[in-house]
């Protein structure tokens, strides 16, 4: 099973980016699914989780300004980024929950 991160790239404040995570050797539609970042100096934290049945969470700093979601027919999730902040810098990764399944990261950087 591999994953692979792309979308990343440099913008400015305000401005949007959208993730995508593309699974390959697995059926993608009974996995959930998180997208992490890694500041740097900081831990990783998830950013946002896709359940297998759609169902989505996110963590507080991005509710409102970032939309996970998924189309399995292309064994894909995505991260809608807009309204971008500095401190949205970071290195993002996608995960297969509950495994050792990572992405290989895609920088984002925001600059004022």
């Amino acid at each position: 099973v591999q994953l692979q991160a792309s979308g990343g790239g440099l913008v400015q404040a305000g401005g949007s980016l959208r993730l995508s995570c593309a699974a390959s050797g697995t059926i993608f539609s009974i996995w959930d699914v998180g997208w992490y970042r890694q500041a740097p100096g900081k831990q990783r934290e998830l950013v946002a989780h896709i359940t297998s049945r759609g169902n989505t969470n996110y963590a507080d700093s991005v509710k409102g300004r970032f939309t996970i979601s998924r189309d399995n027919a292309k064994n894909t999730v995505y991260l809608q980024m807009n309204s971008l902040k500095p401190e949205d810098t970071a290195v993002y990764y996608c995960n297969l929950k509950f495994t050792d399944i990572w992405g290989q990261g895609t920088l984002v950087t925001v600059s004022s």
